[in-house]
């Protein structure tokens, strides 16, 4: 099916070449591609929560916990947690990107999702690889249990941001108080001091988009660490790099602003979840290596510590990032 907001922004590109985008991809997992999927230790997802917003976040597991158990369906033996903005995922489109820093190989898979018990079943729409530009290097060390005293940028994981009004409560029937979360939890509506001191430091983000009807999408974004900019309490900026042509995302915005960003705290476990909207900016300015800019505004702020168990070890950055 041909994608009105891809074709829009190839043709504002000038990308003349057939066979871009979503035309490019398959419904079939190809057997290399789900060896390499059933090797992975994490996943990245895009949804629209129960909330109504799209969010991005990061699920875990022993290898082989995501299983291609067939050409076009993916079980994966993981949930979204209780206090993760996608808590009680089930229904709908999803995006999915499997990738491993160590080698800078990476996959995505969008199709559509239901839940069936502590399981993910999502049946294939579009599976196709990308290219490892802008992949920072790194490594698994080790997994520890139990609370870490690392946050980007700060000890005191709160801030000073405010609640966000009328919004779901992700705490819900969990064990201990009403409404209790663990420590280092919070929700607001816009960028709190150590928000903006992680978002600033980070050189590698992930980017949920979606067009109703066509498909929901999750993708990695890299740089050197300050490739993101945080403009006020409320908004980001981040470049747009020469990449592949595909536009899977900027043609999703194309056609609807929702956005979801996820920023990971590599080392210590942590995740920062922010959804808003998004919109192209096609003058890059003096931004070295930029084609065009995509600029975000954000509704909902939410930092959950403890997301994965995982612990990364930085090895190198990609020789393809532009300075800073």
């Amino acid at each position: 099916m041909e994608h009105a907001g891809e074709l829009a922004v190839q043709r504002r590109a000038g990308v003349r070449a057939v066979a871009l985008g979503s035309a490019r991809t398959r419904p079939e997992i190809p057997t290399v591609a789900a060896e390499f999927l059933g090797r992975q230790r994490m996943l990245l997802i895009g949804a629209t929560g129960r909330d109504g917003l799209l969010w991005a976040s990061v699920l875990t597991g022993p290898e082989g916990f995501a299983e291609a158990v067939d050409e076009r369906t993916v079980v994966i033996d993981a949930v979204p947690g209780e206090h993760d903005p996608l808590t009680r995922l089930d229904g709908g489109q999803i995006g999915m990107l499997a990738i491993e820093p160590r080698s800078r190989r990476r996959m995505r898979i969008n199709g559509t999702v239901s839940r069936q018990g502590d399981r993910l079943i999502v049946r294939t729409e579009q599976t196709y690889a990308n290219c490892p530009k802008y992949i920072q290097a790194r490594e698994i060390v080790t997994e520890p249990v139990g609370p870490t005293s690392r946050t980007p940028g700060s000890a005191d994981p709160h801030g000073d941001s405010p609640e966000a009004p009328g919004s779901p409560d992700l705490h819900e029937g969990t064990s201990g108080p009403p409404g209790a979360a663990p420590a280092g939890f919070s929700s607001a509506t816009a960028f709190g001091d150590d928000d903006r001191t992680w978002i600033e430091g980070a050189d590698t983000f992930f980017v949920a988009t979606t067009a109703p009807g066509l498909s929901t999408d999750l993708s990695h974004r890299g740089g050197n660490p300050g490739f993101v900019r945080v403009l006020d309490d409320r908004r980001l900026v981040w470049p747009e790099y020469v990449g592949n042509s595909m536009y899977m995302t900027l043609g999703n915005l194309e056609l609807n602003d929702d956005c979801g960003l996820l920023f990971l705290d590599w080392e210590g476990g942590g995740a920062l979840h922010l959804t808003g909207r998004a919109r192209i900016d096609w003058d890059p300015g003096d931004v070295p290596g930029a084609e065009r800019l995509v600029r975000f505004e954000v509704d909902r702020v939410v930092r959950v510590p403890e997301a994965s168990p995982l612990r990364w070890r930085f090895t190198e950055y990609s020789r393809h990032n532009p300075p800073v």
